[in-house]
């Protein structure tokens, strides 16, 4: 490892109070980890890193170094994304955490427009329905649906999601549309699983919201089995409208208790705190803000 690839392991240690979880960002294994921050720390001459019944920790030493070493790779990535062709074509790889279908239907079908404005760049996808801690897995930017609760992120909106109760024409037909979302008691629901357990349904009504725990005998963590069971005629689904945009424009699906969408999610791109954004990270939010106001189903409301 050469010294801009040890100070990155260091700062990667320092966020995450980690060597194993640094190491394997770094693709390294602990023994190097650990021999590597050891030599720093002897070609130094100060200790950086103690360790408390609490787990891993600065020395004043430390702290000094990881602030400077943050501040020079940070500059570091603005230089190297400003040289050569200039501002407007940064080099390098952009790490992307996002989920499945939204990543699939929205995101990878435009890459071919981002490469041609942006030949320099390659983006590595982080495919995964749970919320990655950015740091540990070494992600440059999470797109992120709903309202966020982590206070420690940097948040850009760059986009809305309408919440859409659909059904198959198959489906309604044999077993009737709902016309309130209490008549989804009677109903088979498709739900989609968070953390082990199914999402409740949120609907607005005319006296505030109406929360629905919905019941049924499909159930899954993954939004294109829900779009696949829902096509199938299994039940009816309260989901992301994107997810069900073109089946509705098509007329493979059906939409109901519309007059009950509950108020637009909005679509954030999230970055970690306390770092400078390289041009690389700044020019694919900025497409990715570009390609969804342009969609119906995903721009700002």
């Amino acid at each position: 490892m050469d010294r801009l690839d040890i100070m990155q392991l260091f700062v990667r240690i320092a966020e995450t109070g980690s060597f194993s979880k640094a190491a394997r960002a770094a693709g390294v294994g602990q023994p190097t980890a650990s021999k590597q921050i050891a030599a720093l720390e002897e070609r130094l001459g100060a200790r950086l890193l103690q360790r408390t019944s609490r787990g891993l920790s600065l020395t004043d030493a430390g702290q000094t170094y990881y602030e400077a070493a943050v501040r020079l790779l940070g500059e570091i990535d603005t230089a190297e994304s400003s040289v050569g062709r200039g501002q407007a074509s940064p080099t390098g790889m952009v790490r992307v955490a996002l989920s499945a279908g939204f990543g699939r239907m929205y995101v990878v079908p435009r890459l071919p427009g981002f490469f041609d404005r942006y030949p320099d760049l390659s983006i590595q996808l982080d495919v995964s329905e749970r919320h990655v801690n950015l740091i540990e897995d070494g992600i440059d930017v999470a797109i992120r649906i709903g309202f966020l609760s982590d206070s420690s992120l940097v948040a850009r909106r760059i986009g809305s999601m309408d919440v859409a109760t659909v059904a198959s024409p198959a489906y309604l037909e044999a077993f009737g549309e709902p016309k309130t979302p209490a008549d989804l008691e009677h109903h088979q629901a498709v739900t989609f699983v968070f953390q082990g357990a199914p999402r409740p349904w949120d609907f607005k009504g005319p006296s505030g919201g109406i929360t629905i725990h919905p019941k049924g005998r499909v159930r899954t963590n993954d939004a294109e089995h829900i779009r696949a069971a829902v096509r199938a005629g299994l039940g009816i689904a309260h989901v992301a409208g994107w997810l069900f945009a073109p089946d509705i424009a098509s007329g493979a699906v059906r939409a109901v208790l519309s007059g009950y969408a509950p108020n637009p999610y909005p679509i954030h791109a999230v970055y970690p705190s306390g770092r400078i954004i390289p041009a690389k990270v700044k020019v694919f939010v900025a497409f990715l803000a570009h390609v969804f106001a342009e969609e119906p189903s995903l721009r700002i409301r």
